[in-house]
């Protein structure tokens, strides 16, 4: 597969909510949640200093609440929220429209859950003809659901990647990482992430 092209590029945030989990889910690793939280909202605040648009998703966020602050506290002023009730975000027409509208073919995942609206949405927008790469390292399931959905989209040939990785394709050289981290020495390289 080609490196991702950033100017072809539209980030995707699916359902990262405040209540999404609740306290007495027993099942969520914590520990897992957060850093996958961290890794998007690094991405997000990458996207927005790259100017790759992003459409972030909440699943009916009357119940859910609304995007975690980590990452409502870096979404760039051009990003659309949109509340979700289909699980694949292009099942919902004002989502599939904001998506179209970023003019991008990229689609690049990220969110919870994996097995179910990464997955969904993945599979979507696959069949609706756009590129989807799905950031593995930056989605979230609870146990073994988490690598079932990442077999689904391998089984499907769709692609994934890590946080790693898509800094990488995004700035291409060594002098564009050096030149990025330079203009933006505060933006913290989150867990789990080498560079």
């Amino acid at each position: 597969m080609p490196l991702i092209e950033r100017d072809d590029s539209a980030l995707v945030v699916i359902d990262v909510q405040d209540n999404f989990y609740p306290p007495r889910r027993l099942d969520v690793d914590r520990l897992r949640f957060d850093e996958m939280v961290q890794r998007i909202a690094w991405i997000t605040a990458i996207a927005d200093r790259l100017e790759v648009p992003v459409v972030v998703t909440e699943e009916d966020p009357a119940h859910s609440g609304h995007t975690v602050p980590q990452i409502r506290g870096v979404l760039p002023a051009k990003a659309v929220t949109l509340p979700k009730n289909a699980f694949a975000v292009w099942d919902n027409p004002d989502i599939a429209a904001a998506i179209e509208a970023t003019g991008r073919t990229t689609m690049v995942l990220v969110g919870i859950e994996t097995d179910i609206c990464v997955a969904h949405s993945a599979i979507q927008l696959h069949e609706a003809g756009k590129r989807v790469v799905v950031v593995d390292d930056a989605t979230y399931s609870p146990n073994a659901a988490h690598e079932r959905g990442l077999r689904r989209l391998d089984s499907l040939g769709i692609e994934r990647l890590s946080t790693k990785e898509l800094f990488y394709d995004w700035v291409r050289t060594i002098e564009a990482a050096d030149a990025f981290h330079d203009a933006n020495p505060g933006l913290v390289v989150p867990p789990g992430v080498r560079l």
